[in-house]
């Protein structure tokens, strides 16, 4: 509940059901996304329905309804999301239950499932297969981005997708391939430093840094046509106007989570400019932050919050389950910073 509200919009807790903090925590970065809310709120997601998805979009019904309710309702009472995870659990049934989960992990099943119910595309086509070498790497990288909207197109797309590209240079003969993927988020390494402070730019380099594929890592060059010691590298082609950015608290192998990194990332709520990381230096990639999702504890035990700034009032909110409070912009960056959300700012939008 938030105290003293005239107008609780956008300002209403989620109770929790039972370890059901990572969903809370998620719902209210995405219930902040200014154009997935304003989506939701037109009912725009009625038009584009998919009538060829199974599930009959059950899943964006209550993840629309949950938004709405959370930016129309006359009191600021927490309401239950009780609705809502019965759709989610039937379209990814490792969230039934009321176990702790990563919420990183839940953002990309919710945000896939949302997508596929609103898929503007009614029955991917088979793409075939073409040879696009013969081009130059800026228009590889746009017939590859068609290609993929031929069967992935929706509002959620839209939003989040972005494309980076994987270069592969041969240290033998110099030849370079060139690959582009689409990505929804990036998992970002922490660097360990002795000491000085870690920043987002340092986490950004550290995934986008060359490495050197050798001994079983070798891959085939295509011109050599036999396994070479070749340098990898990645760049972003194509920047999303939403980027989502998980840092990688905690190590997995296997699928059990053992120890958690609390090193605090500095990261930029203003300006994060991510010129240098561009594919084509011409680009323009400056964001600013409007959510984070928090981790606070260990890895046996945890607790998810988060920070959000309402995109009508322009101020910064916690959000913790049913909790909502003011909070000054100044205690947003901490130690506990798991998933941050970025938005392009307005100068950068082509």
């Amino acid at each position: 509940m938030l105290r003293n509200s005239k107008n609780a919009q956008g300002l209403v807790g989620l109770r929790n059901l039972g370890n059901t903090c990572f969903m809370n925590s998620i719902l209210q970065c995405l219930s902040n996304t200014h154009d997935l809310r304003d989506y939701c709120l037109r009912n725009c997601h009625l038009t584009d329905l998919n009538k060829s998805c199974r599930a009959k979009a059950a899943l964006m019904d209550e993840f629309a309804k949950l938004t709405q309710t959370l930016w129309t309702s006359a009191g600021n009472e927490a309401i239950s999301p009780s609705d809502f995870k019965t759709q989610i659990q039937k379209y990814a049934p490792r969230f039934v239950g009321y176990n702790q989960q990563d919420a990183q992990e839940f953002l990309r099943f919710l945000l896939d499932g949302l997508h596929n119910e609103v898929n503007r595309v009614v029955g991917r086509p088979r793409v075939p297969v073409e040879d696009f070498d013969h081009l130059s790497d800026e228009e590889k990288g746009e017939r590859m981005w068609s290609k993929y909207l031929e069967r992935e197109d929706s509002k959620v797309v839209d939003l989040f997708v972005g494309q980076l590209k994987s270069s592969l240079t041969c240290n033998e003969c110099g030849f370079c391939s060139t690959v582009f993927d689409p990505f929804w988020d990036l998992s970002l390494p922490i660097p360990k430093k002795g000491c000085g402070e870690v920043t987002l730019t340092d986490c950004i380099r550290l995934f986008t840094k060359e490495d050197i594929l050798d001994g079983d890592e070798k891959p085939i060059c295509q011109r050599c046509k036999s396994r070479r010691k070749c340098t990898k590298k990645f760049t972003v082609q194509k920047f999303p106007k939403i980027l989502v950015l998980h840092l990688k608290r905690f190590s997995e192998p296997g699928r059990v989570k053992t120890s958690k990194l609390s090193t605090f990332v500095n990261f930029p709520l203003k300006e994060l400019d991510l010129r240098e990381f561009a594919s084509e230096h011409s680009t323009t990639a400056i964001y600013n932050l409007y959510a984070v999702s928090n981790h606070i504890g260990t890895t046996l035990g945890g607790h998810y919050t988060a920070y959000c700034r309402n995109p009508v009032l322009g101020e910064w909110y916690s959000y913790n389950d049913s909790r909502v409070s003011p909070m000054s912009s100044s205690q947003v960056r901490s130690s506990d910073a798991y998933v941050l959300f970025y938005e392009l700012a307005p100068s950068s939008r082509m």
